[in-house]
């Protein structure tokens, strides 16, 4: 799974988290549209998936989307529900189901998300007036020229994908033998991904993230568009040297070279000076 791509929608004054790791499938904050309707945003989403109602379109959508989901455990809730003792919570709900439609996160800027099915279903819950806001502005992001899924953030973000793919092919097929835990493998892939920061920016991600403890999201994605594509290029550059054997020393070396290189190339270049795109063709 890519690395959490975070934006915010704005409705009726409310600023509601929303994120995304594989550019298909967005998960809204349910704790901020919540907010909406209370102060205390964990009893309203307990209220909420108290109901009968919503226990089965839960589980029917986990049916739709989740080959893991437990349906025993949900038909044993699906009876409960409705009753003036049954309680739900998104952290029960999960544990008991396996379910992904909801996820539940720690810390600081954690709290409930949704997949955007049951968000707006929740939304609407809340308010109707409420989720036409959100409904009007979660199009606006996604349609919106001017924000990080313009056209040239979603063509950096689809190169980078696919990049990312072959570099951790790469890494699996020569760096990762079959007897490491997935422990170790993890660390693997966290080494490689910190080497390419290093590389580009100069410094890890937990260095990054130290001195910059305020502000969301990591080094990647408060990055400009050129540094975005030279990632790409950097990628899979590196999954080529480490088909060829290189180890990690003469890799940061090799793609130190070749950042500091497109990098100053890039800044000779502005994406505003290439033709214009209309209807698929360029317009002469």
């Amino acid at each position: 799974m890519g690395k959490i791509i975070k934006d915010t929608i704005h409705a009726a004054g409310v600023d509601i988290g929303i994120y995304t790791q594989d550019f298909e499938n967005e998960f809204i904050s349910l704790t901020d549209i919540a907010r909406y309707k209370s102060d205390d945003p964990t009893a309203v989403i307990q209220n909420w998936m108290r109901n009968r109602d919503v226990i089965e379109f839960l589980g029917l959508w986990e049916r739709l989307h989740n080959p893991d989901f437990k349906p025993l455990e949900f038909e044993g809730f699906k009876k409960q529900a409705g009753a003036n003792a049954f309680t739900m919570s998104p952290k029960k709900w999960i544990e008991a189901t396996d379910a992904i439609g909801i996820v539940s996160k720690a810390g600081r800027y954690g709290g409930t998300y949704a997949h955007s099915d049951i968000a707006m279903s929740f939304a609407t819950w809340i308010s109707p007036e409420f989720q036409l806001y959100i409904m009007k502005d979660y199009r606006r992001l996604k349609t919106d020229e001017n924000s990080r899924l313009s056209l040239n953030w979603n063509l950096n973000r689809e190169i980078s994908k696919l990049n990312y793919r072959i570099h951790t092919d790469a890494i699996k097929e020569n760096l990762i033998p079959p007897e490491l835990t997935p422990a170790q493998v993890a660390y693997t892939y966290a080494n490689e991904a910190d080497l390419l920061n290093v590389v580009l920016f100069g410094k890890t991600a937990k260095q990054w993230k130290n001195e910059n403890p305020t502000v969301k999201g990591n080094m990647r994605d408060v990055a400009t568009l050129n540094q975005l594509l030279v990632l790409a290029n950097l990628e899979s550059y590196n999954a080529v040297l480490i088909s060829q054997g290189k180890n990690q020393k003469e890799r940061m070396e090799l793609l130190r070279q070749l950042a500091v290189q497109q990098l100053q190339t890039l800044e000779m270049i502005s994406l505003n000076n290439l033709p214009k795109l209309e209807d698929g063709f360029n317009k002469k």
